[in-house]
């Protein structure tokens, strides 16, 4: 009898442990998909706000939520619940329309309003958002973050390469302001003007010259057109990490040596 009783109860021991693991893992699951979720920044079409290598935590509440809220975008939620618009400035993570990768950009137009870029100047219904010129913006070369064809490589002293480029602060009809980078003139500084569909967003990067974004067609690894609201999962908030891309799993010290400690903590 004894020998029986030591076997239950080690049994509900098991069953207790096997219970509060699947708890945790269910808890884990709806933080990630109701609260807030990580997502990695692995391009540089979003400079200077957003590095590569920068992770960043999006709140999924803001806009509602649908089975691209879940993870592997599980079926289980139909059409959009609680569904509101981004404003305009909101970044927001969102599922490419054709292959469904992460992405990640700024809310510039929202549905029904027609927009138009004329060498590089944004104007939505007619009226261009406030643009103004701010000095130059270094951006410290390094594993991941390289100088693209529309900067130029400066040595800053005690901190080593940087990449200097050409910057603009816009500023949004309701105050939201931001940095963004401008090459020089390219084909993308000309567009529309367009109508941005209803159910649909423009969104650009600020990094103008270097992003795929509502410009371009949808395609896959590539534009992203107008971008559906029910594809859109989340709003950026905060850096949580920041790596220079020079860490190496086998060497645990370079984990931290390869941190942006700077950028930690940044809000969006």
């Amino acid at each position: 009898m004894a020998g029986a009783k030591a076997t239950a109860g080690k049994d509900e021991s098991w069953g207790s442990f096997l219970r509060f693991c699947l708890l945790v893992i269910l808890a884990a699951l709806a933080f990630r998909s109701f609260v807030f979720s990580l997502f990695v920044i692995p391009s540089e079409s979003m400079l200077p706000g957003l590095m590569d290598g920068d992770y960043l935590a999006a709140a999924k509440w803001p806009y509602g939520y649908s089975r691209h809220s879940l993870p592997l975008d599980a079926p289980l939620i139909p059409g959009r619940i609680f569904a509101h618009t981004p404003a305009r400035g909101d970044v927001v993570i969102f599922k490419h329309p054709v292959d469904d990768t992460d992405y990640i950009k700024r809310v510039v137009a929202l549905p029904g309003e027609t927009v138009e870029v004329r060498e590089g100047q944004v104007f939505i219904d007619g009226t261009p958002i406030r643009r103004e010129r701010v000095p130059d913006v270094l951006v410290p070369m390094s594993a991941n973050t390289d100088c693209a064809w529309g900067g130029r490589i400066v040595d800053v002293p005690a901190a080593g390469m940087a990449c200097r480029y050409t910057a603009y602060r816009e500023t949004m009809p309701n105050g939201r302001s931001y940095v963004t980078f401008d090459f020089g003139e390219t084909p993308q500084d000309d567009f529309g003007p367009v109508t941005v569909p209803e159910g649909r967003l423009f969104l650009m990067g600020d990094n103008r010259d270097n992003s795929q974004d509502s410009r371009f067609p949808d395609v896959a690894g590539g534009g992203v057109g107008f971008v559906p609201l029910e594809r859109v999962v989340g709003r950026a908030e905060a850096l949580v990490w920041s790596t220079d891309g020079s860490a190496r799993w086998f060497l645990p010290w370079t984990w931290f040596t390869a941190a942006r400690w700077n950028r930690i903590g940044e809000t969006l």
